[in-house]
Order: C-alpha cells, then structure tokens, then sequence
C-alpha cells in the first residue's frame, strides 16, 4: 500500500513536469512553424494530454468493462470542462477567439450529440459506432490541416534547416512520455485506494480516474495562463474533449464490443449541456471571455455533478 501511494505521488510530479515541458515546446514549435498556438493545442497537445484515456480505455475495452471506458471518456470531459476550465478562468479571465466559439466549441457539441445518438436504448458499442466517431473524426483533423494552412500564411512560413529543433523536439517527446507514465500512476494508484472502498467501476471511472486522466488538461491550462498563452489552454480543452470522443471512442470498439451502463445516456446529456454552457458564456458579460465568476460557476456545478452520482452510485 505504500508504494501504491508513493507511485501515486510520483504520478503528479510527473504530469506537472512533463505539462510544463508540453507548453514550452509546443509554443516554440508554433513560432518556429507560423502555426498559431490554437491550433498547436488543439492537436498536439490535445492528443498528448489525452493519452491517459486512450491507454485506460484500451485497457479497459480489453478487459470487457464498458463501465470503466464509459466513466472515465464521459466523466474526463465534463471535467475538462466545467473543472479544469473552471480552475483556469478563476485563475486568470480567458479571452476566447471567435474562431474557438463558432467552429471548435461546436465541434465539441457535435461530439456529445452523436454519442448520445449511438448509445440511445441500445446494450453494446459496435465496430460501425466507432466507424461514425472516426470518420467525424478524419472532417475535424482535415478542419485542423485547412486551419494551419492559413495561419501560415497570415503568419508566414520558413522551413529552418533545423526543423524545429532537436532539443524542443526531445522535450515535446519527454513530454508526453511523462504524461502517459504520470497518468498511469496516478489513475493505478486511484483504483487501488478507491477499491478499498468498495466502489463501483463506473463511479470509479467517472470521479477518480475521471479527474485523473484529466490532471495533464488541468496543469497544462494552468501553466499556459500563466505563460499568457490562452489560446493553448482552451484549445488544449476543447480539442481533448473531441479527441476523447471521436478518437478514443471510435477506436476501442474495434478492441472488442462495449457494454453501454443503462444511466450512461445521463451522463452524456450532462457532458453536452456543459459544453453548450461554455458555448453559452461565451456571449454573457464580456463577450467572448470566460469570466472568474463563470469559472466559479463551473466548479460549482462540477461539485453537485459528483455529489448526485456518488449518492446515485
């Protein structure tokens, strides 16, 4: 049990360290490519701090436990939302591009509809599911490629000899390395705590490992208000949330078929309303800024969120 906690301790000095080198090289790549740092958030760092899902879900398709992948993609992103978002903007205001409210946040919308769709009333999450996610999927990286082709030519483009650099590139590496090991600790250490408890998988899933796997999303928003680069702390967020949908869902059921929990369909309207709540926010006060009030708000219904499912059970 000691070394259980000493892991999990060891856990998040990983994901703080290796959050910290992901802002740091991520920025610097997007000055040396003439790629804005929205986009460099959206996807890179997106799928980087999205590794832990990914690896608990494939563990967890592996083992059958539709309780777990359910819990933790569904419970990670309101989390993402309401949670690390929500810690961010009372941090510092966020000031959202327009290009974030009318295309990336509807995206994420998107995400939470068509999951809800594929789950209604049905007891398994097929192979021709995952086909749908991955395929809205391929539309939102090819909307990421027509992006990046014109933030470089609003901002400029020239290939160095060097590429990015050796040194930005091993760190980035470092990175996510950090983060698929920081997160593994964290969320192995979890379980084993929370199993001692008695717990159900899903509840497991949706609060401990939920907010596990969503610790990278949390420090590295922190660490990029903080370094004054908001725009990868929110598309770092959103794009999180699209990859855990799209990719991570369309891609488990290919391990094996999925059982649905009959409350998930719950779970998942709550996951859209977050979003359409940021969405909302969006045009309430300070037009295209997340406010330390809102932010507040976010927290706060991200506490009743895991108050009413731990009595729920």
């Amino acid at each position: 049990m000691v070394m259980t906690y000493l892991l999990f301790v060891v856990g998040i000095f990983l994901l703080v360290k290796s959050a910290g080198w992901i802002v740091d090289s991520s920025s610097s790549i997007a000055k040396r490519l003439g790629v804005s740092s929205l986009v460099i958030g959206l996807t890179v760092v997106a799928f980087g701090t999205s590794l832990p899902e990914l690896v608990v879900n494939l563990f967890a398709a592996g083992a059958g436990s539709g309780s777990i992948s359910f819990g933790n993609i569904v419970g990670s992103n309101i989390a993402n939302i309401l949670l690390v978002l929500g810690i961010t903007a009372i941090i510092g205001n966020i000031k959202i591009k327009s290009d974030t409210v009318w295309k990336e946040i509807p995206f994420a919308l998107l995400a939470g509809f068509v999951l809800f769709a594929l789950t209604w009333e049905k007891e398994f999450f097929t192979r021709n599911d995952g086909l749908v996610l991955l395929s809205l999927f391929v539309l939102f990286l090819y909307y990421i490629f027509m992006s990046t082709r014109k933030d470089k030519e609003k901002i400029g483009f020239v290939e160095n000899v060097d590429g990015v650099g050796l040194r930005i590139g091993l760190k980035l590496v470092l990175g996510f390395v950090g983060i698929y090991f920081g997160g593994r600790f964290v969320v192995d250490g979890a379980i084993a705590i929370a199993g001692t408890l008695g717990l159900s998988e899903y509840l497991i899933s949706a609060t401990i490992i939920a907010v596990g796997t969503s610790l990278p999303e949390l420090v590295v928003g922190i660490m990029a208000v903080l370094r004054k680069d908001v725009d990868l702390a929110v598309g770092n967020i959103v794009g999180s949330n699209i990859f855990n949908v799209f990719g991570v869902f369309g891609i488990i059921p290919f391990i094996g078929p999925i059982g649905i929990p009959s409350f998930v369909g719950f779970d998942i309207a709550i996951m859209f309303l977050t979003t359409l709540l940021l969405f909302v926010f969006m045009f309430l006060g300070k037009k295209g800024e997340l406010s330390k009030t809102e932010g507040i708000v976010f927290v706060m219904f991200y506490i009743l969120y895991i108050w009413f499912i731990i009595i729920r059970g």
